[in-house]
């Protein structure tokens, strides 16, 4: 486990999100090269990436999820969305899958460069649409696409895990379907597969995974070190785009040095925090930071956010690879990781209510998004639960991940300065 760093200067403060912005820069450069040499890249999602096992490959991973909410923080997503729609998507249609559709009819062209064509797609179950978007890359490039079916928990408060009889069933389930990936990398590139690289990948990810939760375990501090939304999903692209590699432990580990500086001089994200916030849900990338300002504004910051569980495959649990076995504990690590993700969409009300007293949150703020039927159905309801059992203050916003054109900021602030008034009515 992470232990506290002792840095002898405030320079580094910051560096966290400048580093981030620069490996970005970096990796989209790759791919850019990918594309114009044509090197095999694999698409894959942040849900059970797999990236540990595909970097065995050498294939350029691509995560069509992060390319898509690219185009809306770069204020273009719209185009994208009206080529899309234009070509026959309906606009119901998830925005991150039209954005893609956009990227591929565009030849790969996007704001931060040029993506790969994919030579594999990989896949779970987590999310209903990632099955029916492959489907799109296969039409179009006759891409080979694998679905990995992971076992979900069974319901609510059924927590199988290692050890139990059930587990170990549903983990040779998966460990067999692993098999039948490698066996589709080797032929797909052409390289044979090495265990050793498997088992140094994973060292790396074990790393990186450990600060990620020492990250997020920090920000129970007060002042929080950092903004769970705005700063989290800088630190959550890393983490995805960065899996298993040298890089991404070293930014991980210089991370914590800087948040451990943060806490140590009391340095927060906001001049005065008066209002500790969760989020649920996924973020308004078209109006990105200025959503984060509606509330940081009144003193509020997001110290917690469910987006950084469901979307960190895995990262946020308690889960470290055995590197003794590293093809079965990949198997016990993604059947963990792929629950985990799913049980923070249908189940948050229980996640939450866990983590109100150590975050010492005064509020809850439920983001429903128009295209994300996986996220926001039920997202009222899970409210309701969540209010029956806590007694803390909560706001239901809607919005969209994507499109510009069903928000209304200035209904956003009606409601939020609304929210603020009652949380100080609270306050003694």
């Amino acid at each position: 486990m992470p232990v506290p760093v002792a840095p002898s200067s405030p320079s580094i403060i910051g560096r966290g999100l400048t580093e981030g912005a620069r490996l970005f820069r970096e990796w989209f450069d790759r791919l850019d090269a990918a594309a114009e040499h044509g090197e095999p890249a694999a698409y894959v999602f942040v849900m059970g990436s797999l990236a540990e096992l595909l970097r065995c490959f050498d294939f350029q991973l691509v995560f069509p999820e992060i390319n898509s909410l690219q185009t809306a923080v770069r204020r273009v997503a719209h185009e994208y969305l009206n080529e899309a729609e234009d070509y026959g998507y309906s606009p119901d249609v998830c925005g991150y899958v039209k954005a893609d559709v956009a990227v591929q009819l565009r030849d790969g062209r996007h704001p931060m460069g040029r993506i790969p064509k994919p030579s594999i797609a990989v896949l779970t179950n987590a999310c209903n649409t990632y099955v029916k978007w492959a489907e799109i890359w296969e039409r179009l490039h006759g891409t080979p696409v694998f679905t990995l079916d992971v076992p979900g928990t069974r319901a609510a408060g059924d927590d199988d895990r290692p050890g139990d009889a059930g587990f170990a069933r549903d983990v040779a389930y998966v460990a067999d379907q692993i098999a039948e990936l490698i066996a589709l990398c080797e032929r797909v590139t052409g390289i044979r597969f090495d265990i050793d690289r498997l088992r140094a990948s994973l060292a790396y990810a074990n790393e990186m995974n450990a600060c990620f939760r020492t990250l997020l375990d920090l920000n129970q501090r007060a002042p929080a070190p950092f903004n769970a939304v705005t700063d989290g999903t800088v630190y959550l692209g890393v983490l995805n785009g960065l899996r298993g590699t040298p890089e991404g432990r070293a930014y991980f580990t210089d991370l914590l040095e800087e948040m451990w500086l943060k806490v140590d001089r009391h340095v927060g994200t906001v001049q005065q925090e008066a209002f500790r916030l969760v989020f649920v849900g996924v973020p308004c990338y078209p109006m990105f930071r200025r959503f984060s300002e509606l509330f940081s504004e009144r003193g509020g910051t997001f110290v917690s956010s469910t987006y950084l569980w469901f979307a960190s495959g895995g990262a946020s649990g308690a889960w470290t690879y055995d590197l003794a076995r590293p093809l079965e504990s990949l198997a016990e690590g993604l059947l963990v990781s792929v629950r985990r993700a799913m049980d923070s969409m249908f189940f948050p009300d229980r996640a939450l209510a866990e983590l109100v007293r150590p975050f010492r949150a005064d509020g809850v703020v439920y983001h429903a998004i128009k295209s994300c039927r996986t996220v926001s159905t039920g997202l009222a309801d899970a409210r309701r639960a969540f209010s029956a059992s806590c007694d803390v203050p909560s706001l239901f916003l809607e919005s969209d991940m994507m499109d510009r054109r069903v928000i209304s900021e200035a209904q956003l602030k009606n409601r939020v300065d609304a929210f603020f008034e009652g949380l100080a009515v609270r306050r003694p």
